[in-house]
C-alpha cells in the first residue's frame, strides 16, 4: 500500500504543477494582451485612428506611438530605395525632412528611419503606406499636421532628383525606374486622399 500512496501523491503533485503552469501561462497571456491593448490605445491617441484593423496593421508593420511619425516619410523613403540604395544626398534630404516634420535626433522615430535608410523596409511597408498615410491625413493626426498628398509628392520629386550627376556636376536626372515609381506614388496618394 505505501507504493500506491507514493504514486498517488506524485500524481497529485504533477497535476498541481500542471495547473500552476497553466495559470502562469494564462496570466502571462493576459499581461501581453493588456500591453498590446495599451500600445494600440497609445497608437490610436497619437494617430487619431480608431479602426482596430488599421491600428493592428500599423502594429503588424512595426509602428508604435513613438515611431508612427515616420509613416508619412515612407513614400519618400521608397523612392530613395528605387535604384537599390540610398545616396548620401538622398540620406541628407530624408534626415532634413524628418527634422522639419518634428522627428528629433535620437528619438525612436529617428532610429527607425535610420534603420530603414540602412536596410530596405519590407515590401509590405511600402505596399501599405499609401492607404495608411491617407488614413492619417484624413484623421487629422498630429504626425500628419500640415501635410498634404501634394507635399509628399513634392518631397518624392526632391529625392528623385537628389542623386543625379556626372563628374560631380549635378544634372538632376531622374531614372526611368524613379519616374515610374513617382507616378505610382503620386496617383496612389492623390486618389486615396479624395
Amino acid at each position: 500500500m505505501p507504493d500506491h500512496d507514493a504514486f498517488a501523491e506524485r500524481g497529485r503533485a504533477l497535476e498541481e504543477e500542471y495547473f500552476r503552469k497553466k495559470d502562469r501561462e494564462l496570466v502571462e497571456k493576459m499581461r501581453r494582451g493588456a500591453a498590446a491593448d495599451q500600445a494600440r490605445g497609445e497608437l490610436s491617441a497619437q494617430t487619431g485612428l480608431a479602426d482596430p484593423s488599421v491600428l493592428a496593421e500599423l502594429q503588424d508593420l512595426g509602428f508604435t506611438a513613438d515611431t508612427v511619425a515616420v509613416l508619412p516619410l515612407v513614400p519618400v523613403l521608397e523612392l530613395a530605395w528605387a535604384e537599390g540604395g540610398i545616396t548620401p544626398a538622398e540620406r541628407q534630404l530624408l534626415v532634413s525632412l524628418a527634422r522639419s516634420r518634428g522627428i528629433a535626433e535620437g528619438s525612436a522615430a529617428d532610429r527607425r528611419l535610420a534603420e530603414w535608410m540602412a536596410n530596405r523596409p519590407s515590401p509590405a511597408v511600402f505596399a501599405n503606406a499609401g492607404r495608411l498615410i491617407a488614413a492619417l491625413l484624413d484623421s487629422g493626426a498630429t504626425v500628419a499636421t500640415g501635410l498634404t498628398a501634394d507635399q509628399l509628392v513634392a518631397y518624392c520629386e526632391q529625392i528623385a532628383s537628389a542623386s543625379g550627376g556626372l563628374l560631380g556636376l549635378p544634372i538632376r536626372a531622374v531614372s526611368m525606374e524613379e519616374r515610374t515609381l513617382l507616378t505610382r506614388i503620386a496617383g496612389d496618394l492623390n486618389t486615396r486622399q479624395r
